[in-house]
């Protein structure tokens, strides 16, 4: 590859928020020693009114930028709620281009996630003349697609010139693809990496339903709906308790218990320390985690790993890695009985649904979800998507700017 690989991410832990998911950051780590990486981490700041129209009007968009060595932290204005989105983000690229150009020049520019980064990233490759790919984030992706139908025919631009589009999973693909249409140029299915691999078999008897989040997600992780679905079941089983494994400040967890109220066999555990985590799913029986939004949830195959029998919510989250496989349960996150019975099967088959774990552990299909495969994975896709440039070049419209 002649030149280093440039990753433009707004999800990579930095000096302003630290505290972000390390999905992006994990797997560009695990490939440092193959490829020249730069990454360039944005992070959006409202700029009011009068500087949102100064920035659409050609102003720059960049507050400030701060370099660590291959990685620059850098803060951009734009309006939230995709007010202007498309405009700000070619603003931003524009801005972005004159620092880029003055080198090194990348041999190829990696926009991690096809309707923001890779806006960027797709007008920066056409005038530099070099190949972009994508990974495509289901959660936002796809939020972003339905709330902006008008953006379609830029968002498609994208997906079909990139060299290389990697999904996190199935469903994210699929659904990109049913409004955008299929790609002709490669597509690879990358799963997020976990911090360690660690396999343990499954134990019998567990002793009680567990589910894991930070305390502050607690409304995307659906847990009102939980709740009333983990109710249900105790009409039939009440022994059986419904365990929340999260931290997060004393407000998160006052609204938490809150949602709790006074239904009973539910405890919150507080948070767990990293390294104990495989031992804390191996005791239950499954985890249940019917997420509303969710673009892979690591958590579900960190289960897995630890012999937990899992349910995860249908058309989100790991859709599409495990159908047929009897220990993941695919739940309708919106439909309380569905999730309700999906814990009532895992009490009910919880010797049949370990066994078949059990079987699963050993097996190439669990191997695909392991740090050495993922790296792999993501180091040939790289690898060949200079040699797989789209023949059609990127434009953006030029008659005015685009919102």
């Amino acid at each position: 590859m002649n030149g280093p690989i440039l990753h433009l991410s707004a999800d990579f832990p930095d000096r302003i928020d630290p505290a972000k998911t390390r999905a992006i950051q994990t797997l560009v780590e695990l490939v440092r020693d193959r490829f020249d990486q730069q990454i360039v981490s944005l992070n959006r700041v409202a700029p009011g009114p009068m500087g949102a129209i100064a920035t659409l009007l050609g102003g720059n968009p960049i507050a400030r930028a701060q370099i660590d060595g291959p990685l620059t932290t850098l803060a951009y204005r734009a309006p939230g709620r995709g007010l202007w989105h498309h405009g700000m983000l070619r603003r931003l690229a524009d801005a972005l281009l004159d620092r880029i150009a003055a080198g090194p020049r990348p041999g190829l520019i990696m926009g991690h996630k096809l309707t923001v980064e890779g806006l960027v990233a797709a007008h920066i490759a056409a005038a530099l003349g070099v190949p972009y790919g994508l990974t495509i984030q289901g959660d936002t992706d796809t939020k972003i697609l339905a709330a902006r139908p008008d953006l379609r025919p830029a968002f498609a631009r994208v997906f079909h010139g990139a060299s290389v589009v990697f999904s996190l999973a199935p469903w994210s693909l699929r659904a990109v693809e049913a409004r955008l249409g299929a790609r002709a140029g490669q597509s690879i299915l990358l799963p997020c990496p976990l911090a360690a691999d660690r396999f343990i078999a499954p134990r019998m008897g567990g002793d009680a339903i567990v589910t894991a989040f930070h305390l502050r997600n607690a409304r995307r992780k659906n847990l009102v709906r939980l709740i009333a679905a983990h109710q249900t079941l105790r009409t039939n089983r009440p022994d059986v308790e419904l365990h929340i494994l999260g931290g997060g400040s004393g407000h998160d967890r006052a609204r938490v218990e809150r949602m709790v109220g006074a239904h009973a066999g539910i405890m919150l555990r507080g948070a767990v320390a990293n390294a104990a985590i495989p031992e804390t799913f191996n005791a239950a029986i499954g985890l249940a985690l019917p997420s509303l939004r969710e673009s892979f949830g690591m958590v579900f195959i960190e289960a897995l790993m630890a012999g937990l029998p899992v349910a995860y919510p249908q058309g989100r989250a790991i859709d599409g890695y495990f159908d047929g496989a009897p220990f993941a349960i695919a739940v309708d996150p919106l439909d309380t009985a569905m999730i309700a019975d999906g814990m009532a099967r895992m009490m009910r088959d919880e010797a049949a649904l370990k066994t078949a774990l059990a079987r699963w552990q050993t097996s190439g299909e669990a191997a695909r979800f392991t740090r050495a495969a993922i790296a792999d994975t993501f180091a040939q896709g790289l690898s060949l998507a200079p040699t797989h440039a789209s023949g059609s070049a990127f434009t953006y419209a030029t008659n005015g700017p685009a919102l």
